[in-house]
């Protein structure tokens, strides 16, 4: 487990991608602090697995219902998540107090049905914020074009966001000004900690397919370089945006920087390395959350480097060889936001179903 704390030294944070009411109680999530993990992110996907396998929470289930047979689905869901998220916080507080708010930091997802609405998703922010009531916990509001001004509102109220569902350089370009002109607009931006959740290996898996559509030698080729690429150039626009002159003025104020966080990092094809997008994506001011398997998986065989301030040129020419051969990676990383929306939003509606079917069960 000292690799954690040699990658804290690159300077980057390694989260984990999970969560689950037994991992917390039993002291497991514990001893994943203590190794070096320093924050946690869910979603709906997350919830879904964690709520369906096994018994976890069976007896908070009947204990609802016990207490209140006429609970809404939507009620259970909340207290569930609610309470998983401040037990999570809980443990994780100790790393926020001693990084000063950059780390140790709990992420909580609203209803992805909230994607394309500004006012629901800015009315429903607030109100988790609220009942959650932690300085550590961290909200999820995705990059869609009506999320944007969202997250500018959110941050002027002074409350922690994790923008999601990044794929490309224009989403980056939208979420890092949003977050410069929330600060400006906040009476007191010091407490205020953000990430730019940027997704990785869907990228690779779309465009490979497309790749593969060409057929040529010279396509196949570029097969598993285009989400890295992508990756490395919105690294290097972050470090332009935040130590220039855009990010000066609320730095003076006491502002933090809006590090990068490397989502969807768990390798979808066997042909490539098990660790790519962690090996590939490594260098300061980042995180890369992970779920516990592919965190085991480079704790055993990953490589502990700066891997982000190299190769950048070679990222470059990359995408220019990419458009070369017929990919659009604008058209394809506007679709993959789309779907990123809709899969969650799938997995959601499953959850509800899940448990609603615990309820009958228990009723």
């Amino acid at each position: 487990m000292e690799k954690l704390k040699e990658v804290q030294k690159v300077g980057q944070s390694i989260w984990l991608d999970f969560i689950q009411r037994g991992l917390i109680t039993s002291g497991r999530l514990k001893q994943l602090v203590d190794s070096g993990v320093s924050g946690l992110t869910s979603n709906p996907t997350i919830f879904h697995k964690a709520i369906t396998q096994g018994q976890d929470y069976d007896e908070a289930i009947k204990s609802i219902l016990k207490s209140n047979p006429d609970a809404g689905i939507m009620d259970i869901y909340d207290r569930l998540t609610v309470e998983d998220i401040q037990m999570a916080a809980d443990v994780f507080r100790p790393v926020y107090n001693a990084s000063d708010g950059m780390d140790g930091l709990v992420s909580l997802e609203p209803a992805p049905a909230l994607a394309y609405n500004t006012e629901a998703t800015i009315a429903e922010v607030r109100r988790l914020w609220r009942l959650v009531d932690r300085p550590n916990l961290m909200i999820k509001v995705p990059a869609t074009p009506p999320g944007i001004p969202a997250i500018e509102q959110l941050f002027a109220e002074g409350i922690n966001i994790n923008i999601t569902l990044m794929f490309s350089m224009a989403h980056y370009e939208a979420v890092s000004q949003a977050y410069l002109q929330g600060l400006a607009r906040c009476s007191n931006p010091q407490p205020i900690t953000s990430v730019a959740s940027f997704f990785v290996s869907r990228v690779d898996t779309y465009v490979d397919h497309e790749l593969e559509k060409i057929g040529t030698e010279e396509a196949l080729s570029m097969r598993g370089k285009a989400a890295v690429a992508n990756s490395k150039l919105v690294y290097r626009r972050f470090k332009e945006v935040f130590s220039g002159q855009e990010f000066a003025r609320q730095r003076e104020r006491g502002a933090r920087i809006q590090r990068v966080l490397w989502g969807s990092t768990s390798t979808k094809n066997p042909d490539y390395s098990d660790v790519k997008y962690v090996d590939e994506l490594m260098g300061p001011d980042t995180i890369n959350t992970l779920p516990k398997e592919t965190i085991d998986l480079f704790l055993d065989h990953g490589k502990v480097r700066d891997t982000l301030n190299k190769g950048v040129a070679e990222a470059k020419q990359a995408l220019n060889d990419l458009k070369k051969v017929g990919i659009d990676l604008d058209a394809i990383t506007e679709q993959l936001q789309v779907d990123g929306v809709k899969a969650f939003r799938d997995s959601f509606d499953q959850l509800l179903g899940a448990l609603e079917e615990k309820c009958r069960h228990f009723g």
